[in-house]
């Protein structure tokens, strides 16, 4: 059955089966024990889901490439949108709208300031629009849930949403469950505790182990990552796959059952059975009590020119037009080898602690080689790029401009332009010893041998030990519970 699925029930039944995981795990989200579902806990859902990030932020990313064109995408653009669009609350979401706001832009947003939730669950969860953008093609796939990924998540958070995405893209041609894992792993690096997770799990399918030991494994190995971290969640929603042996209700609850986050786990759980099985196979029973509708609680809608998408058949109509129009600008040929890891390693590679800027004639950027904390007297690393200059141009010059009292080592560098590479070279600044401001804004002056005119850039960087962003309050709670919970049990 799954074999002969079109591709328009595929994207509708990642749709669905995003919706109904979603509203499927959400009373039951951060509860830490194995739980027993088998069906919708809540009475009167009145033809309507529970409203779940999982899905809102996807809907702002379809809005973002219909305007501006997928291949239009840039780091600092999915900035801008987060800063003015995206208002959930929650740890690393919050985190990346403050860096954003003070200039921080991704990757820089994902790292800085963000130890805590940096392999949290808030990137995987929300891969489903790229994998239905480029079916079948989990490379070019990939591009995408980098960008996506690095806004509010390094590390392991970054390797989930590849995992994720190039699984479901690979969904869309092939069917078989093993082998889509196997595709997924082969996109992450070989030593992450994501892939260490997936693996638990699957051997111990294999050896025929309930999903129950399976899923105390998983929680042992991660323990000291604590709870809503991503090897963990990732490892559930492939439980539920796994062991849900093709059944869809039995799937999405099995991904809950294992407690955590358990809106994501279902969520995904449901959108990859969704595009294997389509959305014929999805039982109506999961489908009547929800409809159609889709119900957005992260996203802020006023200020955006394209309305977001009310249903489920009006997202799946206008993934598959903007489908459409990737492949009149990008035609590409059929994948032959879905599980090559080369584009992936080339991922692997990118420093998190980058910052590049919009010009004209090149792209530039600075990365942090020692991080964004200045601290008094103390030089600070940091290392200039230059690629992809216009034809001609041979030589930049790059030059800070610094306030009384600082200085520069050295003060001026040079960088030569060749196509298809990437040049770098090393300076590092020094501050006073008296820091008085948590933010500073140091200028580059960038000249060009064949522009009379300089480009200045404004490079941000940050006093050590000066910004402690807000903790959500529900997080705060489920912190308390659970250390009262541990001191109850007397450990």
């Amino acid at each position: 059955m799954a074999g002969n699925v079109s591709y328009e029930s595929s994207v509708r039944g990642c749709w669905m089966g995003k919706n109904i995981g979603g509203t499927l795990g959400a009373p039951f989200e951060g509860k830490t024990e194995i739980n027993d579902i088998d069906f919708y806990v809540q009475k009167d859902l009145f033809g309507r889901p529970e409203p779940n990030d999982d899905l809102d932020l996807q809907l702002l990313w379809l809005i973002i490439a219909e305007r501006h064109g997928i291949y239009h995408i840039t780091p600092r653009l999915m900035g801008e949108y987060w800063i003015s669009n995206i208002i959930g609350p929650w740890n690393e979401y919050s985190t990346c709208r403050f860096n954003c706001i003070n200039g921080f832009y991704p990757p820089l947003s994902g790292a800085v300031d963000n130890g805590k939730w940096h392999w949290s669950n808030g990137a995987w969860i929300r891969s489903e629009i790229w994998a239905c953008l480029f079916p079948g093609d989990p490379d070019e796939a990939l591009k995408f849930a980098w960008l996506d990924s690095c806004c509010d998540h390094a590390g392991e958070g970054i390797y989930a949403e590849m995992f994720t995405t190039a699984l479901e893209s690979a969904a869309f041609v092939e069917k078989d469950l093993r082998k889509l894992v196997a595709i997924g792993l082969a996109k992450i690096p070989p030593e992450s505790r994501l892939r260490e997770s997936i693996e638990l799990v699957c051997k111990c399918c294999d050896a025929g182990e309930a999903w129950q030991d399976a899923r105390n494994k998983v929680v042992e190995l991660n323990a000291d990552l604590g709870y809503f971290q991503a090897p963990a969640n990732v490892a559930f929603a492939i439980l539920g796959l796994l062991y849900g042996e093709g059944d869809f209700g039995r799937t999405v609850c099995l991904a809950a059952d294992c407690g955590d986050d358990t809106d994501c786990t279902a969520a995904t759980a449901g959108a990859v059975w969704g595009i294997i099985y389509g959305i014929e196979a999805i039982p109506e029973k999961w489908i009547a009590p929800i409809g159609n509708t889709i119900v957005t609680g992260a996203i802020q809608r006023f200020g955006l020119k394209i309305s977001i998408p009310k249903t489920i058949d009006e997202l799946t109509h206008r993934t598959m037009r903007l489908r459409r129009q990737i492949d009149r600008e990008n035609p590409r040929p059929p994948v032959e080898n879905l599980h090559d890891d080369a584009a992936a390693k080339e991922i692997w590679k990118r420093s998190s602690y980058e910052l590049g800027f919009d010009v004209s004639y090149a792209k530039i950027g600075v990365e942090y080689v020692e991080g964004v904390h200045l601290k008094p007297g103390e030089p600070l690393r940091v290392r200039l790029w230059l690629s992809d200059a216009i034809p001609g141009m041979q030589e930049m010059s790059f030059a800070w401009r610094l306030p009384e009292g600082w200085n520069a080592v050295p003060n001026e560098v040079r960088l030569s332009s060749l196509e298809n590479t990437r040049g770098s070279i090393d300076t590092a600044v020094i501050p006073p010893e008296k820091l008085d401001a948590a933010m500073y804004y140091l200028e580059m002056e960038v000249r060009s041998d064949t522009r009379n005119y300089p480009t200045t850039l404004r490079i941000p960087f940050r006093r050590a030990d000066s910004v402690s962003y807000p903790k959500y309050r529900g997080d705060r709670d489920f912190t308390e519970r659970m250390r009262l919970k541990r001191m109850i049990a007397g450990e």
